[in-house]
């Protein structure tokens, strides 16, 4: 396991490809510049798979029910891809996530998966845990059932999509489970939705004292129906404490522009602030006694 890992997170721009060949071409190219900037792992934001709606017929491409259906053609083409990306430049890669088909004992459901690609080409699957309003109420995508950790060659490494990160028991479970990075690929159709996630990264990264990767996608795509504006900026957040800067952000991209936003993570300076920091927020965290505690109304009036 490394002390240092440098990653990549991408602001990717959601783009009309028209065709996989075109995508693949795109993303071999993003993967190759992470790659040659010495980047070992490579953060594509959550939903960076619905370009590939352009790929689709006219139909298909009108019809939020229709795009996750005609979708899952491609979903073996798009999985070897990254695979073989990964592989070809030696890279850890968070791929884009993808609403899958998930077949269970009562019919099948739609799922929000991410997928983490090992330099081997092998890959682990994450699902979204806490659907937006438009994923559960318009779009029909399911909450998947757990969170995950993957055990890899740069340490452990937690995932919490998008609105995930919202939730500080989510994340803290992974980083009890030893995370000591967890990434936050997203996609928000407003500056308003970026901001949220971009605070409940920098609050996940303080309380846990960790390292939180965000990468969002950008731009606007008026042809798509599920993900036609998409606002943010890539970032690396760490705890604001020794060695980290003053306010935790280690790097961030300029907002809404196609870039890399890299960093070099010290996961020993993560430990060091966790035994000897200005606080110790991990330490400090008891989830039963925080939870169980008596909230007292008094009456002022």
């Amino acid at each position: 396991m490394s002390a240092r890992v440098k990653v990549a997170a991408c602001q990717y721009p959601i783009e009309p490809v028209g065709s996989m060949a075109a995508w693949t071409a795109k993303l071999d190219r993003l993967i190759a510049e992470a790659a040659r900037g010495g980047a070992r792992l490579v953060v594509i934001p959550e939903y960076a798979s619905m370009e590939l709606t352009s790929v689709l017929p006219r139909a298909a491409q009108a019809d939020l029910g229709l795009q996750l259906e005609h979708l899952q053609a491609l979903l073996p083409e798009y999985r070897g891809v990254y695979a073989e990306l990964a592989r070809r430049y030696g890279v850890y890669v968070l791929a884009g996530s993808f609403p899958e088909r998930v077949g269970l004992a009562d019919g099948d459901q739609f799922r929000n998966r991410a997928r983490l690609y090992a330099p081997s080409g092998v890959d682990g699957v994450v699902e979204k845990l806490q659907m937006t309003r438009f994923e559960r109420e318009r779009w029909g995508v399911a909450r998947g059932d757990g969170g995950v950790v993957f055990d890899t060659e740069l340490g452990a490494i937690g995932v919490a999509i998008c609105y995930d990160s919202e939730f500080p028991l989510l994340v803290r479970r992974l980083v009890e489970q030893g995370a000591r990075i967890v990434l936050v690929p997203s996609c928000t159709d407003a500056m308003s939705g970026y901001w949220r996630v971009r605070i409940a990264c920098q609050a996940r990264a303080l309380e846990n004292q960790c390292y939180v990767v965000q990468a969002p996608t950008v731009g606007s795509a008026p042809w798509s129906i599920a993900v036609d504006d998409n606002h943010g900026a890539a970032a690396i957040y760490a705890p604001p404490d020794r060695g980290f800067p003053d306010s935790g952000v280690v790097a961030m991209g300029v907002p809404d522009q196609a870039a890399w936003v890299t960093a070099e993570l010290d996961l020993d300076l993560v430990e060091a602030a966790r035994l000897d920091g200005a606080v110790l927020n991990h330490r400090d965290w008891v989830r039963s006694r925080h939870l169980d505690a008596p909230v007292s109304r008094v009456s002022l009036r």
